[in-house]
Formats: structure tokens, sequence, C-alpha cells
């Protein structure tokens, strides 16, 4: 059974960048506005969230640089800017919770991954702090060996 098949969601992209370059403390989910060429799109697969950051301003949050390619089959009158600004739909309470921790402890809010779950476009945000050069070798270093773990224990059995 396939991912989708199980819990309703689909994967569409996702920010292996955005894991590399901080720690990522909490992840909350939140919807998107979107128009429908957009949409199609997001279905199509052509999304990019590697560059994307959000920012809360006035009790708003919304995800900047998410560049989105223009629908192919849209015509001109219904095409936007790639990378514009798209507000985030999420309860205030949670923004205002949001607001504090990154006035508080400098913290940034980094989209993690987009998905679809049943059939609504949903965007997964982290609260991450900044990683340090080390942290990212320390991290490196981490994912090498594991993969050299899991490579012996399959070169051993087989």
């Amino acid at each position: 059974m396939s991912e989708k098949a199980k819990t309703g969601i689909k994967p569409v992209a996702s920010n292996k960048k955005a894991y590399h370059e901080y720690f990522i403390d909490e992840v909350f989910e939140a919807g998107i506005m979107l128009t429908g060429p957009e949409i199609k799109s997001i279905r199509a697969g052509q999304v990019n969230l590697k560059d994307a950051f959000c920012r809360i301003r006035n009790g708003e949050l919304f995800v900047d640089n998410m560049h989105i390619s223009p629908y192919e089959f849209g015509n001109r009158e219904n095409t936007s800017d790639p990378t514009r600004e798209r507000k985030l739909l999420m309860h205030k309470l949670e923004i205002i919770k949001l607001a504090r921790k990154i006035d508080e402890r400098g913290f940034s809010l980094i989209p993690t991954r987009l998905y679809l779950k049943n059939g609504r476009c949903k965007i997964e945000i982290g609260l991450g702090r900044g990683k340090k050069l080390y942290d990212k070798r320390e991290t490196l270093k981490q994912q090498q060996s594991e993969r050299e773990a899991q490579r012996a224990i399959r070169d051993h059995r087989g």
C-alpha cells in the first residue's frame, strides 16, 4: 500500500535543506491560500520549498519565496508570480504562540514539507534554531556513519 492509501496524505515536496540548516524543535500544520492554477501545479508536483521562509505580519502568517511553477495549461489571465507571498491558515492562538517563541528565543519559521491531505494542500512549518558550521559537520558525520552501518548489515546478510 502506498502512503496515500494508508493515511490520505500525498507528499508533494520536502525541504531537506531545512534539516541541514536548522535544528527543528516543533512542527505545525497550516493550510495555504492558493489560486486555482497554483493548486493544479502543486498536484503535478511543480513546487520548490528550498529557499522558502515564513513570517508573521499583523497577526497573520505568510510564506515567502515558495516557488510554484505556472500551470502550463492555464491562460494568461490566471497566471501569477511563482514566488509571490502566500497566506497561511492557522488558528489565531497558534500564531500568537509562534510569534512569542520567535521573539523570545530567536527561532525561525521554516517550511519543511508540502503535502495534500484529503485533497487539501497543507504545509508543515518547523520552528527551528540555526545550526553552526560545526553542528552541520556533526550531522553529516552521523548520517554517514548510519549509512555505513546499514550497508554493513545489508552486506552481512547477503
